[in-house]
């Protein structure tokens, strides 16, 4: 126990940190490997892969090219997917792959229901996948549901309002979750329209009732609340991630040099903040909690199964 705790004392992020506890979470595809990034030495200092922890071997395949990667329950775990169809809850103290199931249709990011449960969105498939998560059966085999959504490439789920949202091609929609833990399932709510085309990221801003929002030639910020879409005073072109911090942290960006990946992340004033040559980083994260999305003390939630 002593061990784990010091584990967590040195990963995870407490707001007001200094600059040289800065890690950043990225979603590597050199590497085939979600891999954790300290900015002050600019180093690797921890990675996840399959074969690096208890995915059978016949799935690994699931986990090609890491397209999210999300902290989750406090930071002590990650929440990733990956466009070989996969989606994994890992903890991060011993590597361990707590749940992972097949969604298919290129996943290319879930999030962590109130109950555990999983939701996924595949952009080819045009669908978010609901799992019934049981973290003490780590099999592929589980239940789940789908509801369709065009060019599906990200959800995120608002604590305050108990609603899943996602924003497709362009258009913003909200979702209803049934809560139930056996068989999840979601509804729609509303919708409301979006500049632009192909929405990409939508994550929740480090700092009040606010989503970051990226598309093929903007990035603008949302207040939740008033439905106001603001420019938000970043690049604005093909921004494959974007990511705020507590004081003293940039808000960070991926930006591909080639095809859709960066060998770098870089601030929205254009300054290096991680660069490693030969890397392919899809998207990155700074490691720190999210309270739009998930009460303090988070902790991880078991859905049982039948048995």
């Amino acid at each position: 126990m002593r061990t784990f705790l010091r584990w967590i004392a040195f990963f995870v992020i407490a707001p007001g940190a200094a600059k040289a506890q800065q890690r950043i979470l990225l979603a590597e595809q050199a590497g085939q490997r979600i891999a954790l990034a300290d900015v002050a030495t600019g180093n690797i200092i921890w990675e996840w892969k399959p074969s690096l922890s208890n995915v059978d071997s016949a799935h690994w395949k699931w986990f090609s090219n890491p397209s999210d990667v999300k902290p989750v329950y406090e930071g002590k775990y990650i929440l990733v997917t990956a466009s070989g169809g996969g989606v994994a809850l890992i903890r991060m103290a011993d590597n361990k792959t707590l749940f992972y199931a097949y969604a298919g249709g290129n996943p290319h990011s879930a999030e962590i229901l109130p109950d555990g449960n999983i939701v996924v969105a595949s952009s080819s498939g045009n669908y978010l996948t609901m799992f019934q998560t049981d973290t003490l059966a780590t099999r592929p085999g589980t239940y789940s549901s789908r509801i369709y959504i065009d060019f599906g490439h990200n959800v995120v789920w608002d604590r305050k309002r108990q609603l899943l949202w996602s924003a497709d091609r362009h258009q913003l929609k909200s979702f209803h979750y049934n809560f139930d833990c056996m068989h999840p399932g979601l509804a729609p709510v509303d919708s409301m329209p979006l500049p632009g085309q192909q929405s990409h990221d939508l994550f929740p801003t480090f700092d009040g009732d606010a989503l970051w929002l990226t598309n093929t030639t903007h990035v603008y910020r949302l207040n939740v609340s008033t439905r106001q879409l603001l420019p938000a005073a970043t690049p604005q072109k093909d921004i494959k991630s974007i990511s705020s911090g507590p004081a003293g942290y940039p808000t960070i960006l991926s930006i591909p040099q080639e095809q859709w990946w960066t060998d770098e992340v870089r601030d929205t004033k254009d300054n290096s903040i991680f660069r490693q040559e030969g890397l392919k980083i899809y998207k990155a994260r700074w490691l720190v909690t999210n309270n739009f999305s998930y009460p303090p003390g988070d902790d991880v939630k078991i859905c049982p199964s039948p048995r």
